[in-house]
């Protein structure tokens, strides 16, 4: 049976400053300058994305869309903040007939956090950033963000860095 040590070994994954664990897979040759990005961006760029027991992809945001695929493991909850402050969760898995997908999209400038569903063990994902991701681009949330949005001060709290 696949664990959680298998992915890590077998697909070459290292320590994401967010949580968990990734490894680029894909960096396009060709690049883009548009005006709300500093400087040039490689059309599109992909990550395998492991988060396991426990864990969990601090809230942050990019400047991107980011589209999220399910490969293998338990559902991945994905929590999203909106700039108006509004809530919205999906479900990344198998399970479609109980509302999980296997591809969902983050859109740009959106914040957002991610974590195991229940008490599974791990959830291994695929993440496509589009125009890709550049560090540039990435902000990991401050405690101000709870001022900001107190109304999510728990989900917040719980899901910081």
């Amino acid at each position: 049976m696949k664990n959680k040590e298998y992915w890590i070994t077998q697909l070459g994954l290292e320590a994401h400053p967010e949580g968990g664990y990734f490894a680029e897979t894909y960096r396009s040759k060709r690049t883009i300058n548009l005006e709300e990005f500093e400087g040039e961006r490689n059309l599109s760029t992909g990550i395998y994305f492991l988060i396991d027991k426990g864990a969990f992809s601090a809230f942050h945001k990019i400047k991107s869309d980011e589209m999220w695929h399910f490969y293998d493991g338990d559902p991945l909850i994905v929590h999203m903040i909106d700039e108006k402050g509004n809530y919205s969760q999906q479900t990344i898995g198998r399970s479609i007939e109980s509302g999980e997908v296997l591809q969902f999209v983050v859109p740009a400038n959106v914040w957002f956090a991610s974590e195991v569903k229940g008490s599974g063990d791990y959830s291994l994902v695929g993440c496509t950033v589009s125009p890709g991701f550049d560090f540039g681009d990435f902000e990991l949330a401050a405690r101000t963000l709870i001022d900001k949005f107190s109304q999510h001060a728990e989900l917040l709290s719980r899901l910081m860095r």
